[in-house]
């Protein structure tokens, strides 16, 4: 749903005081983020510790939950759930900080669907990432516990149940099972 009008630029949306669901700009159109449920934001956070975690105690890949990427060639600035730069990749300013103005596509995007949300517009979204130089898009849809992988030229999905999601061709060694992650979303109780 738009929510500013449409004769914003990039660089009059990348003004405005941020907001909570973020605001995402694509070509002149603003439009908001749907709220997320606590399935959806327990899986950006059992994402991002994956990737945080992944080949400790060396630094392979670094997370970010709900980070701003913006591309201005093409005038879209998106807020993905998850995103994740390899180390050797990851954007720093000269003082040595990671940048927080993130204009480099990452290494992987993740897109959880929300409850309102279509699920071929956020098919579609992973296809834009990955024709916008992103190697690896996922979508996960809680509700059905299926995860699609998207890569230039190849789509598989929806895999389920104890179906790998492997991403060695981007993060070295980096794979789970479908429903390894979904279990993360039950209880943890002594």
């Amino acid at each position: 749903m738009a929510v500013r009008p449409s004769q914003l630029t990039l660089d009059q949306f990348l003004c405005l005081p941020e907001e909570k669901p973020a605001l995402e700009f694509e070509r002149g159109v603003v439009t908001q983020k749907m709220p997320p449920m606590a399935w959806h934001s327990k899986l950006q956070v059992l994402l991002a510790m994956r990737f945080e975690q992944h080949g400790h105690p060396e630094r392979i890949i670094s997370a970010f939950v709900e980070a701003r990427i913006t591309w201005p060639a093409v005038g879209i600035s998106y807020v993905p759930d998850v995103v994740a730069y390899l180390a050797e990749r990851e954007p720093v300013e000269p003082d040595g900080y990671i940048t927080n103005h993130l204009t480099v596509p990452p290494d992987v995007v993740v897109e959880v669907w929300s409850e309102g949300q279509v699920l071929g517009s956020q098919m579609d979204r992973c296809r834009w990432y990955v024709q916008h130089d992103v190697p690896v898009a996922l979508l996960i849809h809680p509700a059905r516990q299926h995860i699609w992988t998207f890569r230039p030229g190849a789509e598989t999905g929806p895999h389920q149940d104890q179906d790998v999601v492997a991403l060695g061709d981007v993060v070295p060694g980096f794979s789970f099972s479908v429903a390894d992650l979904f279990d993360g979303l039950r209880p943890r109780r002594p």
